[in-house]
């Protein structure tokens, strides 16, 4: 165990400001300072490193609906990306004590040594059922400037999400080659990928090459892969249309295509299909999906706050493959014009469940029948990673 020398009740006072002039006043957790975005919520019980650290929630001032965070620390294993991408971060009752075998800090410290602003002790309920109600929108946390309409002229003033292009601000500065093995090649566009979607690949014994978001076409077909795959990513797909034509014409390349959230996105809007932002987004580890396929239901890890319009689907080009069984929201999408399949939720589930992991196997098999070669199932680093804390406290 271990405690951090400042308790939150000595820690200074700090305040989250909402555009619609909704004002709280909580404790300073992390950096001391202030920051901005788009206010969301998670609804995972666990994983809040995984999610901090999601390309995926850049921009964004993430609050967890789970009311204690901190109490088993951080470690680099669970890094998602090799820092923090969320901008903030608000809890209710955050914990400097944490007890954790592989833990290699305290929340409070990583968050200070990567300049990440929170607050604690603020109703993380009330102002859930807010966002819910009116609708996700910007917000400041402060704890340098706590006058109340200052802070709400801030989180006016913070640039919207909607029409904001984000992925060229996390994605990898050069391409890179991640793994090298027997399986398929597999070209990764990196819109923000996470370390698990890498590991996926890796552990099914594929050679992966992880190319820079803005990489033309070309450059990656003349690295010869057996499959491509367009990743997670933040920000508008609609505000990238150098990425959609990449798409078309990887579309066009007769390529095995696996896309999963901004991927997806773009896959569809390459395909003439709509995407529009949401009221509030999908942002948990308890979604149940239903795969129309299979008629199983899974329950998924996810992150979005745009969609594919399902009305928009030519059924003569793509079909719908799953759907949110809360609100009836595409989750997927199968093409019928080329080798490509997509899916909104995040299959890799770190964290999360692990019922999506087949879409990975599906991909690997679409790959296998157009080489010719018997793919290889595997398992995620997170199961790994479950087994191995199983034998150790065994």
């Amino acid at each position: 165990m271990s405690q951090t020398n400042e308790s939150l009740l000595e820690a200074p006072v700090c305040k989250l400001a909402l555009q619609d002039g909704t004002v709280v006043t909580g404790k300073a957790i992390g950096y001391r300072g202030e920051t901005g975005g788009e206010l969301c919520f998670n609804t995972s019980m666990t994983g809040y490193q995984e999610i901090f650290t999601d390309p995926s929630y850049h921009g964004q001032i993430m609050m967890m609906t789970y009311p204690h965070i901190g109490n088993y620390g951080t470690s680099d294993r669970d890094l998602e990306a090799t820092k923090p991408m969320v901008s903030g971060v608000v809890v209710r009752a955050f914990s400097h004590r944490y007890s954790n075998q592989h833990t290699d800090e305290s929340l409070d410290d990583f968050m200070k040594k990567h300049l990440l602003v929170g607050i604690s002790g603020v109703d993380t309920r009330s102002l859930v059922l807010h966002i819910r109600e009116k609708g996700v929108m910007n917000a400041v946390i402060s704890s340098v400037d706590l006058d109340d309409a200052s802070l709400v002229a801030k989180a006016n003033a913070w640039p919207s999400m909607d029409g904001l292009e984000l992925a060229s601000r996390v994605s990898v500065a050069e391409s890179y080659d991640y793994a090298s093995g027997k399986a398929a090649k597999i070209a990764v566009y990196d819109f923000g990928v996470k370390q698990n979607i890498l590991r996926s690949f890796k552990n099914r014994g594929c050679s992966v090459r992880v190319f820079k978001a803005d990489t033309p076409i070309e450059t990656v077909l003349d690295w010869k892969p057996d499959g491509i795959f367009f990743s997670n990513g933040p920000g508008d797909p609609r505000a990238m249309p150098e990425a959609i034509e990449r798409v078309k014409k990887a579309m066009a390349s007769g390529i095995p295509l696996f896309g999963i959230c901004l991927g997806h996105q773009l896959l569809a809007l390459a395909a003439g299909f709509d995407v529009y932002k949401m009221f509030v987004g999908h942002r948990g580890a308890n979604h149940p999906v239903k795969n129309l396929a299979t008629g199983k239901v899974e329950v998924s890890t996810q992150n979005h706050g745009f969609a594919v319009d399902k009305k928009s689907i030519d059924a003569s080009v793509a079909e719908v493959s799953h759907v949110n069984l809360n609100d009836d929201t595409l989750e997927g999408i199968r093409f019928k014009s080329c080798s490509a399949f997509s899916v909104q939720y995040h299959p890799e589930a770190s964290p999360g469940p692990h019922d999506s992991h087949y879409l990975f196997d599906e991909f690997m098999e679409e790959i296998e029948a157009r080489r010719g070669v018997k793919a290889q199932k595997g398992y995620s680093e997170e199961l790994k990673y479950v087994g191995e804390m199983a034998v150790t406290n065994a």
